[in-house]
Formats: structure tokens, sequence, C-alpha cells
């Protein structure tokens, strides 16, 4: 189900598609494989702005675009600057893993 979008769509949404096919499925049922799934790395959780979770099929670490009009949730096709990531080693004295980075804005259906 969440493979086939790139919406990234939330918990919710997840629910009503699935219980297209299981209608006797709980949402807490469905909350608690994502949160498995979450954890085990098999999709990712893109919550940034305390809203809603959101859910991405895509894996390894990328950029997003949050409209904030819509609420709408994008991947943003550029690179992942791992120097960053260097710097703020540098900066802090921590060991930096990776960084999260998301846009936000107006997106084209809502600028318009």
């Amino acid at each position: 189900m969440l493979e086939g979008t790139k919406s990234h769509p939330t918990a919710d949404w997840i629910y009503h598609e699935v219980r297209k096919k299981l209608p006797n499925i709980s949402l807490g049922t469905v909350y608690r494989n994502l949160r498995i799934m979450a954890d085990e790395g098999e999709i990712t959780e893109v919550n940034m702005s305390g809203e809603h979770s959101r859910f991405d099929a895509r894996r390894g670490n990328h950029y997003h675009f949050r409209c904030q009009t819509c609420g709408s949730v994008c991947d943003v096709e550029e690179p992942v600057h791992q120097e960053l990531d260097q710097k703020a080693a540098a900066m802090t004295g921590f060991i930096v893993s990776h960084h999260v980075l998301e846009f936000r804005g107006t997106c084209s259906n809502c600028k318009g």
C-alpha cells in the first residue's frame, strides 16, 4: 500500500485504504505495524512539524518539501549534503550519523 504512493500518506489514509481490502482491521493495528516497519528501517516516518506523521516507503536519507497551505509532502530530488554532518560534528564535537532536512513553503497547487 505504502510503496505504491509518493504522497507520503498519514496513518489514517493508509488505514482507510487497507480497510477496502481488510474491513475488520483496526486503526491500532495499522499504527502498530507502521511503528514496527519504521523501527526496522523498512519505511521512514516523516514528522518534522509536530503535525500528523506521514510515512515514506523510500529508504535512505533524502530531503522533503512540506506545503504550509495544504500540508502535502513530497521528496526533493537534491543529493544529501553529507558535508553538513561533518560541519556539525566539527562544531559540536558530537558524532553525527545523519541529518534530516525539510523545506517549507507553498506547493505548485496552492500558489495559484
